[in-house]
């Protein structure tokens, strides 16, 4: 079993945290394995009082374990579970405000981008779609009320690779947060919030959860401010996953390390794709230098 204060304190690999982070035996039986908590009320001892769960809107103790090991797969202090990923990303933009202005990459998924061109400008909030493997155009782009920077590395569909670190100083620099959707690199081969991102995102239904039976979405960051508003956010929108969404979390790092090697024994882009990327990142982080490296190639 890993504590939290162990996952803080340790250092272990990924495979290990995606099996046993946020696994805590079960207070009732002892039982090993997380149960599916198929519920959405709890008995409270007296009006006022709970023992930690009250409504499984508000929490549930699948989704607290399943949130514990998305963060403990991101070096994150904190993680939220969703019912999809467009639900978090509909979360974390509930942070702006009307007249806020938004830099977003310019291959971004589309239904982030159908969501922030078809949805969100109409409710006042400013977006400009920028090349962000460029930085002088993304320096260009920034305004005096820059709020946020969104961005995919490598993005979806055309495998564009931004550099992390000095986007997020640029940023930074105004005040400005960063969020990355890490769905298509994964936490095995990228960690932003390393990298000096605020926030990652995940579409858990994809690489992390097999694009197979399970549509999840999660986001993971360190600040506790933010967290508190977008745990808030949570419980107050709703958008949360049903509780059998930590179902494929076990092996997901083992199938996260054999795709990219399984692209090497292929032909054409994916093979030379998976190449280049698998030679900086074969573990962990990509660093600024190996992006610029790949980009530029």
């Amino acid at each position: 079993m890993l504590s939290k204060e162990n996952l803080m304190s340790e250092q272990y690999r990924i495979e290990t945290l995606a099996i046993h982070a946020g696994q805590e035996p079960d207070p009732s039986t002892g039982a090993i394995m997380t149960p599916i908590y198929q519920t959405s009320t709890y008995v409270l001892p007296e009006v006022g009082q709970n023992r930690g769960y009250e409504y499984s809107r508000s929490d549930n103790p699948t989704r607290t374990a399943l949130q514990a090991n998305l963060a403990a797969l991101e070096g994150a202090k904190y993680g939220l579970a969703f019912a999809s990923g467009l639900a978090a990303t509909d979360i974390v933009m509930r942070l702006m405000r009307p007249g806020d202005h938004i830099v977003v990459g310019d291959d971004v998924y589309g239904g982030t981008y159908r969501m922030f061109d078809k949805v969100l400008k109409h409710y006042g909030l400013n977006f400009s779609f920028v090349d962000l493997t460029d930085l002088d155009a993304f320096q260009q782009a920034l305004r005096a009320e820059t709020k946020l920077v969104w961005l995919e590395t490598p993005t979806n569909p055309n495998l564009k690779l931004a550099d992390i670190a000095a986007l997020s100083e640029l940023a930074h620099a105004r005040q400005a947060l960063v969020v990355v959707d890490n769905t298509f690199a994964s936490s095995y081969l990228q960690n932003p919030l390393a990298l000096g991102a605020d926030l990652v995102l995940h579409s858990t239904t994809k690489y992390l959860g097999g694009h197979s039976d399970v549509v999840g979405g999660a986001v993971m960051l360190n600040d506790q401010a933010i967290y508190e508003q977008l745990k808030f956010l949570q419980n107050a929108i709703g958008s949360v996953p049903a509780p059998n969404a930590r179902r494929a979390r076990r092996s997901k790092a083992i199938d996260i390390a054999s795709s990219p090697r399984s692209s090497l024994s292929g032909t054409g882009p994916e093979r030379a794709f998976a190449s280049r990327l698998m030679s900086v990142a074969p573990f962990g982080s990509v660093s600024p230098a190996a992006v610029a490296a790949i980009a530029s190639d």
